[in-house]
């Protein structure tokens, strides 16, 4: 016995549930009007959020700034904590972990207000040959960050300086949406 809704022969009639042209339908309707504050929240979340470069002066070295990313994520701060000795015995180092912090934000070198390129035309950081040689060091990280600034609590400042303006620092308040602004 065979069965006729499986044959070869059967007609193929597709079937479109009633529910799904009145999803669309509302979906078009709701994409033409005014934007719901959903539609508006949903756009704000999917926009990438990127801080701007901010510039470090290096105290010591006059005309000299650094102009940095601070956008760090926390695994690059966990990564840079282990390269510091951070699951060592001796633990970490805090200068070793603030070189690391500048030398991985580092994205150019300014001096005198002018951004310095190489023979190249590439921006300075601190694994450029040029950074290198006139540190004259040969790791980027620690040792040519450390010579550059030349006194280590520069170092650990500039580092501190870079992680709040990352905003590792930023402190966020609780509202209460009760409570109306004050005017007085």
């Amino acid at each position: 016995m065979a069965n006729e809704i499986y044959s070869e022969d059967a007609p193929v009639v597709p079937v479109e549930p009633k529910e799904s042209k009145s999803i669309a339908q509302k979906a078009k309707t709701a994409a033409d009007s005014e934007p719901t504050v959903l539609g508006k929240l949903t756009a704000t979340i999917r926009e990438k959020v990127s801080r701007p470069d901010v510039y470090i002066d290096v105290p010591e070295r006059k005309g000299v700034k650094l102009r940095i990313s601070p956008n760090i994520t926390q695994q690059q701060i966990k990564n840079w904590r282990k390269s510091a000795g951070d699951d060592t015995r001796a633990g970490m180092d805090a200068t070793k972990f603030a070189a690391w912090v500048i030398g991985n934000t580092t994205q150019g070198i300014i001096f005198d207000d002018a951004e310095v390129y190489d023979e190249d035309g590439y921006e300075l950081n601190f694994a450029s040959p040029a950074v290198l040689s006139m540190t004259s060091q040969t790791r980027p990280i620690p040792d040519a960050v450390r010579s550059f600034f030349a006194l280590d609590p520069h170092v650990e400042s500039a580092a501190l300086a870079i992680l709040d303006a990352s905003g590792y620092s930023d402190t966020i308040e609780a509202t209460d949406p009760s409570k109306g602004s004050s005017t007085n």
